[in-house]
């Protein structure tokens, strides 16, 4: 461990995670552990904790910040911390498989929802204050510095002198919000879902690689590929603040992005992760979420960094345009979804 309790870095990114055993089996071994240790007489086991957190890429940054500060809490105190990053779909469905997680910070709810089932999260998550969000962001096109190819909406995205960079929407949750931004947009100006979809199949044409998730693909933008970049506000923001060459805009029409935080069923320590996620949520670690680039989800501390987090004109969620999560994936993502046709070459019909 290092001095702030976070774990040595991996090839894969991942810092510290591993599969460890589930909490029943993990607890026996360590009262073994501790009755071996008495009976030789070398002494007893210690009071800290450690907290397995995964998360989405886009947060690192202000988790980076936001662990210290608890530790430096009487809740946090003698709790060290283990990370890993990465795309919010394969985080979750990593941890279906048995990845270790007290707690997670993930990219949309639905990929905390689908632990449901496998036990991992309880089924009340959403009952804090905050409805189980820690942060929030809103869709933005970044393009490069000066916005030479002039850049004002969803519209210019299917020009023909126009590459266009976005994830992988069965990987990263940040896709799929950018493809709910996209989409949703079309719907918000009055157009039919069918118009909707023949946008949505004409931007794909614009688009030429899709990496696995949403800060790979700033990446890969930052390395010169594209015109225009479909991300977080929070990536845009993250970009300006390490002295990056590039300009982004909010759409007059976006998504409300909503990430979602939630303790394991399984965790090792229920008490310290639990005090984890209430932390997070409180107003402390919503002022760091915003000075990394997140919206905050408590109104009081939002209002304080209201010119930096500026309403767009016409802000929408996925819950008021596009039915809810569970009924957009299962439109869009399944494997007859229409990003399934729009792949083959095909335009989606909503009356297929």
């Amino acid at each position: 461990m290092t001095a702030n309790g976070k774990g040595n870095p991996t090839g894969d990114g991942r810092r510290g995670a591993a599969r460890r055993p589930r909490a029943g089996r993990a607890l026996r071994l360590a009262a073994a552990v501790c009755v071996a240790v008495l009976a030789i007489g070398l002494g007893g086991c210690g009071n800290g904790s450690d907290v397995t957190l995964l998360g989405y890429s886009a947060p690192r940054e202000a988790y980076e910040q936001i662990i210290p500060a608890f530790q430096r809490t009487p809740a946090g105190r003698g709790v060290t911390f283990s990370e890993s990053y990465g795309p919010s779909g394969d985080q979750s469905r990593a941890v279906s498989a048995g990845l270790d997680a007290d707690v997670l910070a993930l990219a949309l709810a639905p990929d905390i929802d689908r632990l449901i089932n496998d036990g991992l999260v309880s089924a009340d998550w959403r009952s804090g204050p905050t409805g189980g969000m820690v942060s929030n962001s809103v869709v933005v096109l970044i393009t490069r510095s000066g916005n030479p190819k002039h850049i004002r909406g969803w519209d210019d995205l299917v020009r023909d002198d126009l590459e266009v960079i976005t994830p992988n929407p069965l990987t990263s949750g940040g896709a799929q919000w950018n493809i709910a931004a996209a989409y949703g947009a079309q719907l918000v100006r009055g157009r039919s879902e069918d118009e909707a979809l023949a946008y949505l199949s004409d931007l794909f044409h614009h688009v030429p690689v899709q990496p696995k998730g949403a800060r790979e693909a700033l990446q890969i933008f930052l390395a010169g590929k594209g015109d225009v970049l479909i991300a977080y506000e929070s990536d845009a923001l993250i970009a300006r603040r390490k002295g990056e060459e590039i300009d982004y805009l909010i759409p007059a029409e976006t998504v409300l992005i909503e990430n979602p935080i939630a303790v394991g069923r399984e965790a090792h320590d229920p008490a310290a992760a639990r005090a984890f996620v209430r932390y997070a949520e409180s107003p402390p670690a919503q002022e760091i979420f915003a000075q990394t680039g997140f919206r905050p989800v408590l109104p009081e501390v939002l209002a304080r960094h209201a010119a930096r987090f500026p309403r767009p004109e016409h802000l929408f969620t996925v819950e008021e345009v596009l039915g809810g999560w569970g009924d957009f994936q299962r439109r869009f993502f399944a494997s007859s979804g229409y990003m399934s046709q729009i792949y083959a070459g095909r335009t989606p019909s909503a009356h297929d």
